[in-house]
């Protein structure tokens, strides 16, 4: 029976020895990679809760804001509309807010903004006299809808 030489026992300890050290060093990584990586989901999750509460507090905002008449039922059923969408909100919430989208949605090829601008005054009034026909079908539906939405969080 043969003698198995003592250096290649030191050798194969050291090498062992080697592989262990590397792969705590790449467990520590793995560690550091992971915390790292839930801090960043977290702090998107506070971000994104953030995002979501100033969209909620503007639906508010409007709301209030159509009940007082310090806006036009068809700019904010636009604006309610484009809010609630930026929130996902499910279909059910849709339905109990379908005025808003009903008078976004017939409102629609109206011209905004720098459009709006270039129209001419004869234009302009013709689409105006469409917006009050409009609110005015629109109307008790739309102010008993932001009636509901006020203290809703979405």
């Amino acid at each position: 029976m043969s003698v198995f030489p003592t250096w290649l026992l030191v050798v194969a300890a050291l090498i062992v020895f080697a592989l262990a050290a590397v792969a705590g060093w790449y467990l520590r990584r793995l560690q550091l990679a992971t915390r790292a990586q839930k801090q960043q989901l977290e702090e998107l999750e506070r971000a994104a809760e953030d995002q979501r509460q100033r969209v909620n507090d503007s639906i508010q905002i409007i709301a209030r804001t159509l009940l007082d008449e310090g806006v036009g039922l068809t700019e904010a059923s636009i604006r309610i509309r484009v809010l609630l969408d930026a929130l996902q909100v499910e279909a059910g919430v849709k339905e109990e807010f379908v005025a808003f989208y009903t008078v976004a949605d017939k409102a629609a090829h109206i011209p905004i903004l720098q459009e709006w601008k270039k129209l001419s005054p004869k234009e302009r009034f013709r689409f105006e006299k469409e917006m009050a026909a409009l609110e005015t079908e629109y109307r008790d539906f739309a102010l008993d809808a932001a009636q509901r939405i006020l203290g809703r969080r979405f």
